[in-house]
């Protein structure tokens, strides 16, 4: 039986049964701590060979590195009509990247993935720079480019603009979570900061107004 494969948006196609093992993966990082993580134990978990995961993957690195990546791939800008896009197309696609990103970094999964990078700086510090905040990034300045085309926020450059957005939603959050604080973050809570993230983005970057300058 053909196995589906699930497409991420900038990248690249994963089967859903790579899927699962990467999930297991996530699931003994939150349950048993990175100490855990062996080729042995994902096997076990994920019901599969060791020798399926060194052919994918190659070594515990390579799975670490791979779990990374889907993880942040959670993260996505949402979709929006480049064509028709408007101030309420703008807000509502805003909002939806902030809710999902906010939702994504205070699961479990995230919170324990974080934490095994901070303990492994030199070998995935970079890693999840790459494939979380700097990819997130450039799955969102597309829509602030264009919303700039369509003269409906100003500034002066895409990367400025996206590490403002990037600041009013997360705030102090992450960190919290990675200390050990819980802030509440239900779902009706998420929705309000990230409504309130896009209406405070707005008020800086209105195209009436002008460009945030940094500094």
């Amino acid at each position: 039986m053909q196995v589906e494969a699930i497409t991420i948006a900038g990248e690249e196609e994963i089967t859903e049964r790579r899927a699962a093992v990467l999930d297991a993966v996530l699931a003994l990082l939150v349950e048993k701590g990175a100490a855990a993580l062996t080729m042995t134990a994902v096997a076990q978990r994920a019901r599969c060979s060791k020798e399926t995961l060194y052919k994918w993957f190659g070594d515990r690195d390579g799975l670490l590195s791979e779990t990374v990546r889907w993880q942040a791939s959670k993260v996505r800008a949402g979709a929006y009509d480049r064509q028709h896009l408007d101030a309420g197309a703008l807000r509502e696609s805003l909002e939806a990247f902030a809710a999902n990103w906010l939702s994504v970094i205070s699961s479990q999964t995230s919170v324990a993935l974080n934490r095994v990078a901070i303990g492994q700086a030199e070998a995935l510090g970079g890693l999840v720079l790459a494939n979380g905040r700097f990819a997130i990034g450039e799955r969102l300045k597309p829509l602030l480019l264009d919303a700039r085309a369509a003269g409906l926020i100003a500034f002066d450059d895409a990367e400025e603009a996206f590490r403002t957005f990037f600041g009013l939603v997360g705030r102090d959050v992450q960190i919290r979570l990675l200390l050990g604080d819980r802030p509440p973050l239900d779902g009706s809570t998420i929705a309000d900061d990230a409504a309130r993230a896009a209406n405070q983005f707005l008020a800086l970057y209105g195209a009436k107004q002008q460009p945030a300058k940094a500094g």
